[in-house]
């Protein structure tokens, strides 16, 4: 991306003021004030669904007519099932556990000297979205929950969709104890960029979208970043692995939905029971409408397609896949180990052994035994939703909920104490846990 970031106005610094204020308020509100800004969101969301889908088919035609990729088309549409689902999961995102003022930590560091530590909002988030306006409800609903004011910054694809979807969000938060001012849509390139000059202002920067942009905000911000560029992900098909089961998992693993960083990407199979699963396989895949592109030895067992080397590190987000035929268990691993992006790897095998050393070996966010990849989601965790999924190894890591947006506050109470009397002698530390 060869785009200038530039000091951000004297308007966008205003608006990001006008969110960190409100934002502290936010963080002082109650449990039962942030469930019921939730539940009014969701309202509000439901009485303009109408308006929303039809926003989002003005986009999809401009995008169409624009020569918009597949995958980018797919994340963009907004079906009503979809936003539907989107509408449960705020609130169901209302109903998790108050993730603010949980106490971490109570400690006597002397005699009537209390040391605690809670859980306290992050403060402004800054959040860098492609295509996808049902993500822009996701991270709206997460951020209000766990008390942190949020700048959305959605692509221009889905501008009609962002503005009508955020104009009923906050509609929703006026029926509320909550300001509207905690959220705001950024609509310009310009603003986008700017964003990431907003430190001191924005606590965290969140991007959800290809791996370019990602790699761009990752360089071109001071702001800590949560995210991942690349969602390369495997399914490996064991030795003793139940045929049609792995079937109807790599299927699904990558038909689902392809255009997720959760679908696999590259299939790999184990030598002795490759023969007999691609007998069944390339059908199956043909009639999905999946290309599939091997290796030499699977191109000997009937796939037509030739796999290069930057095939296995590439993310397709489409009915593409790549399949590769391994001597072994350890071979299967360290193709992971130099290709993988640390996002969801699985294994389809009914040895309980060496499913476990699966588990163990690979260093990814999620590590999956005889089941899709696709569950690595948000709502499908319990979640509620999810503002991305984190392939970074420091917490938090996966899917990205309330638990990832918060952080935590060390509170010392005393009476008068004063540090020289405890090295005097004339207090001693206790150092205990209550």
């Amino acid at each position: 991306m060869n785009f200038e970031v530039q000091a951000p106005s004297n308007d966008l610094i205003e608006r990001a003021m006008d969110v960190r204020r409100t934002a502290t308020q936010l963080g002082q509100t109650t449990n039962e004030q942030r469930r019921f800004a939730l539940e009014q969101i969701a309202n509000a969301l439901s009485k303009r669904e109408q308006d929303i889908l039809a926003a989002n088919e003005e986009d999809l035609d401009r995008s169409q007519e624009e020569g918009l990729s597949n995958s980018l088309m797919s994340r963009l549409k907004l079906t009503k099932s979809k936003l539907q689902g989107a509408i449960e999961g705020v609130r169901k995102v209302a109903q998790l556990e108050d993730p603010l003022g949980l106490v971490q930590l109570n400690r006597e560091i002397g005699s009537g000297l209390i040391l605690e530590r809670l859980t306290v909002p992050l403060g402004v988030l800054g959040v860098i979205f492609e295509a996808r306006p049902d993500a822009l409800i996701q991270i709206a609903s997460l951020a209000i929950r766990s008390g942190n004011g949020a700048m959305l910054k959605g692509g221009r694809e889905a501008i009609r969709s962002n503005e009508v979807i955020m104009e009923s969000i906050q509609s929703g938060l006026d029926f509320s104890d909550i300001n509207r001012k905690a959220l705001t849509l950024l609509t310009t390139r310009e603003e986008s960029l700017s964003l990431l000059r907003l430190d001191g202002l924005v606590d965290l920067i969140i991007p959800r979208g290809s791996n370019e942009l990602v790699r761009f905000i990752q360089d071109n911000t001071r702001i800590p970043v949560l995210g991942h560029a690349d969602g390369v992900c495997h399914l490996y098909i064991d030795l003793e692995a139940d045929i049609e089961q792995a079937l109807n998992i790599a299927i699904d693993s990558k038909t689902q939905y392809p255009a997720a960083c959760n679908a696999i990407e590259t299939l790999l199979l184990h030598r002795e029971i490759a023969s007999e699963f691609l007998e069944k396989a390339i059908p199956a895949f043909k009639k999905e409408g999946v290309l599939l592109l091997g290796d030499s030895q699977s191109q000997a067992l009937g796939i037509e397609g030739e796999a290069s080397e930057d095939d296995w590190d590439k993310e397709y987000l489409d009915l593409v896949l790549s399949i590769r035929i391994v001597d072994n268990f350890e071979m299967a691993l360290e193709h992971i180990l130099l290709h993988g992006s640390r996002h969801t790897e699985s294994i389809v095998t009914s040895n309980k052994k060496t499913a476990e050393s699966f588990l163990r070996a690979v260093d990814s966010a999620g590590v999956y035994h005889n089941c899709s990849t696709r569950f690595a989601d948000g709502f499908r965790y319990g979640f509620g939703a999810e503002v991305g999924i984190s392939t970074q190894t420091l917490p938090p890591r996966g899917p990205v909920g309330l638990e990832g947006l918060v952080t935590y506050r060390y509170f010392l109470r005393g009476d008068g104490h004063i540090v020289s009397d405890f090295v005097s002698g004339k207090i001693s530390f206790s150092h205990k846990d209550f």
